[in-house]
């Protein structure tokens, strides 16, 4: 075979992987209702500026065409804020312009509308952002921050990786082996060090490959082969929990409704045991795994996610300069103190109905780990990418940690999206992460 037919080859084999791995996103979409609340601002790119006034222009649909005689109720204001006006109006023709007033500082005006046809009751929105690259984040940065992370990664330094691989013959393919894979981690409060997992997919063919460290959202489950490994590149695919990631689902559900519901706060009074350290170091500790891999090349090393795994991207680069590309999807854990500001907060919102009375030290503890604080400090070039409905992750907390970077970074805006993505966002981002990797065969 020519080098230009083997070129070719790879970029098709290159593309179908993108075209499959976008598909498996399907099932992350919303499923269409029998009717559509479509709710957008005028301007076409969402944008205003301070002091502008905003409209929102509204369409109920049923069947594609105009819902008529229809009556909705509105209202419109801050992100996750009481409004700032509401109420109902008429529709004769199944459309209308709704006036959402202005912002005199920047941030983002959301205009919510629900309408109810046949005992069933619809509801979307659409969000105006006001100079959203001029928003500033509230969470504050400790004076000690790069010493207690410091400290942190000397004492996961200390301890053995001690990695565990056992092939998994039931996921592996022709191109792809699956390993699933333990390594050991920081130590708990009181019982001894802790186990890191994940599943890693590598390229059977020998040679010398990049790597993807995939970091996961909220939530407790399995994790599988993942096809992008056949393209030429390792892939590690990791949990956060502390559990094997092969595992029955329904121990994972039990799990996550049961000892691990509301994990995101646990120990939240103090610095040292909040749950999330663990995590963040696991994530280290994944690196330094991917660097003991005879098969990496010890230089392309690119971290993946969405909303918690966004975070997680984020962070996981601001703590280890080995991290050369992030690509960040929604990121969770972003300036979650807005809600002490008079704005919305980052998930998991735990600043929503705050009691400091009860959590006297939450606000200290936060501070050390906030994406905004781990964003200050990126040296890696970013690709992010999100959307302005998010009601999970909103925007005003993305824009608070992405307006902090220094690091070579571009926004990928898709304005209707909610905490959810596109199949072309996602082959967009994993394009991206090839090309910055050199994978034979990117476009």
């Amino acid at each position: 075979m020519s080098n230009t037919e083997h070129k070719t080859r790879n970029l098709q084999v290159l593309t179908l992987l993108i075209l499959l791995i976008s598909c498996c996103q399907l099932s992350a979409q919303p499923q269409k209702k029998l009717i559509e609340v479509q709710v957008a601002p005028t301007e076409t790119d969402w944008t205003y500026q301070t002091g502008d006034k905003v409209e929102f222009e509204v369409r109920i649909l049923k069947n594609g065409q105009p819902l008529s005689n229809c009556q909705i109720r509105y209202q419109t204001g801050l992100e996750k804020m009481p409004p700032e006006q509401q109420g109902t109006m008429d529709l004769k023709n199944g459309t209308v312009t709704i006036k959402g007033g202005t912002l005199q500082e920047p941030g983002f005006l959301r205009c919510e509308v629900w309408v109810e046809h046949d005992g069933e009751t619809y509801h979307d929105w659409g969000t105006a952002g006001f100079e959203p690259e001029k928003i500033t984040p509230t969470v504050s940065m400790p004076d000690d921050f790069d010493e207690f992370w410091s400290n942190a990664k000397q004492e996961l330094a200390s301890i053995p990786i001690d990695a565990k691989l056992t092939l998994q013959p039931e996921l592996s393919t022709g191109a792809v082996n699956v390993y699933h894979v333990s390594l050991q981690n920081v130590q708990t409060s009181w019982r001894g060090n802790s186990r890191f997992y994940g599943m890693l997919s590598m390229p059977k063919e020998p040679g010398s490959y990049p790597a993807i460290l995939n970091v996961p959202g909220a939530g407790v489950r399995s994790y599988g082969r993942d096809d992008r490994a056949a393209a030429g590149v390792i892939v590690f695919k990791v949990g956060i929990h502390g559990l094997p990631v092969n595992l029955p689902a329904e121990l994972y559900q039990a799990l996550g409704s049961g000892a691990l519901s509301g994990y995101q706060n646990f120990n939240l009074d103090d610095k040292d045991l909040y749950y999330y350290k663990r995590v963040y170091l696991g994530c280290v500790r994944a690196i330094d795994f991917i660097f003991s891999l005879p098969e990496f090349d010890g230089e392309r090393l690119a971290v993946t996610g969405g909303s918690q795994g966004g975070a997680l991207s984020i962070i996981t680069a601001g703590l280890d300069q080995r991290v050369k590309y992030l690509a960040a999807y929604y990121p969770a854990l972003s300036d979650v103190t807005g809600y002490l500001h008079g704005r919305v907060g980052g998930w998991p919102h735990m600043f929503a109905d705050y009691n400091k009375t009860k959590h006297p030290h939450w606000v200290q503890t936060v501070g050390y780990y906030d994406v905004v604080n781990f964003a200050k400090k990126l040296t890696a070039a970013g690709w992010y990418s999100w959307g302005f409905n998010d009601h999970v992750c909103p925007p005003t907390s993305m824009y608070s940690a992405y307006n902090s970077i220094t690091a070579p970074k571009e926004l990928h805006k898709f304005l209707e999206t909610e905490h959810w993505t596109f199949p072309e966002q996602r082959e967009q981002g994993d394009q991206w992460l090839f090309e910055k990797l050199g994978v034979s065969g990117a476009k």
